[in-house]
């Protein structure tokens, strides 16, 4: 009986143990994808975004999404973005909500600008959105192009 009684101690200590590490790898990940400069394509991409956070915030389940674009799609992040408010509000009201902008894209946007392309304080440029894509795909994110 003791031995039980220790055996049944020592288990609920490593699952106490492990309880955090399994409850952060359960938790949701979405990257969206948008690659069209399309404001229906923006929104929609934005719209997926409140309704997947609206879905596991019921649940009381954490998710962290991250919307990439490149290509045509960057001029959902530029200053004169079409979704530019909506992006505004949404990162205020989600910490787990991020926004990258594809740096290869930018630079060819700059240079056929002949100058710089401001982009919204919410965007964070990383270097490649397709590697950015594949990165979060093999960290465990679900894909979405809208």
């Amino acid at each position: 009986m003791i031995r039980s009684l220790a055996a049944a101690a020592f288990f609920a200590v490593v699952a106490f143990a492990l309880a955090p590490a399994l409850a952060a790898e359960s938790a949701h990940k979405l990257a969206i994808h948008v690659d069209e400069s399309d404001p229906a394509i923006m929104n929609m991409a934005l719209n997926n975004a409140a309704n997947v956070r609206a879905y596991y915030d019921e649940k009381g389940e954490d998710v962290t999404i991250e919307i990439v674009a490149y290509g045509p799609g960057l001029k959902m992040y530029t200053a004169d973005s079409p979704v530019a408010d909506r992006i505004s509000a949404m990162s205020l009201e989600d910490e787990n909500l991020s926004f990258s902008a594809c740096g290869n894209t930018l630079a060819g946007m700059e240079k056929k600008k002949g100058g710089k392309v401001a982009l919204l304080d919410e965007a964070t440029i990383v270097p490649s959105g397709v590697v950015r894509l594949m990165e979060l795909q093999e960290d465990g994110y679900s894909y979405v192009r809208p």
